[in-house]
């Protein structure tokens, strides 16, 4: 797994966390106890820091990155889909950021919240604690409470925690001669 020092910034990585091995990790990175960092996943501590929280995944393809006055925080068990930008933004434990959505400078996204799919969450944005926002830019649409986001919202670390630990103990790179022909 690519794994850079910028000058001084080094990254630090819980021995517990599950790193992909085509994730790459660059600079000022704090990776916490029980998180994910999957396939083709980049979080890159360079020009600000960046944490990934307690038991928190950052899915493939996604991009975590700060800016130079604003660090990029990924709180405890928060979710951040397939393909997202968190740029210089924090998000909330439990939160769960929709595939492909983007978190951009100085947004924040409040504990427990959902962004759907796709949306933009506009500089500066504050999304309170418990809310579905949705589209872009992105506007708050619902509480979370009582509806079948939640459970998707409270159980998705669970799930990602146990697909790290799967992959963790059973993930072998295949010899040429070892694959099947369709």
């Amino acid at each position: 797994m690519p794994i850079y020092a910028v000058g001084d910034k080094v990254p630090k990585i819980h021995p517990t966390a599950f790193i992909a091995p085509t994730a790459t990790i660059v600079g000022d990175v704090t990776i916490h106890e029980r998180a994910s960092v999957w396939y083709g996943a980049v979080v890159r501590g360079d020009t600000s820091y960046a944490v990934i929280g307690p038991g928190a995944n950052v899915q493939d393809g996604a991009v975590v990155h700060g800016r130079a006055d604003l660090p990029a925080l990924i709180g405890e068990e928060a979710s951040i889909a397939h393909n997202c930008v968190i740029h210089g933004a924090t998000i909330g434990r439990r939160a769960l950021i929709g595939n492909g959505a983007q978190v951009l400078d100085g947004a924040e996204v409040g504990e427990g919240s959902l962004i759907a799919a796709g949306s933009v969450v506009l500089p500066e944005m504050k999304i309170p604690a418990g809310m579905l926002a949705a589209g872009a830019p992105a506007t708050v649409k619902r509480a979370i409470a009582g509806t079948a986001s939640e459970e998707w919202i409270t159980g998705n670390p669970g799930r990602y925690a146990k697909l790290a630990a799967d992959h963790s103990a059973g993930l072998r790179e295949l010899a040429r001669e070892e694959i099947s022909t369709p």
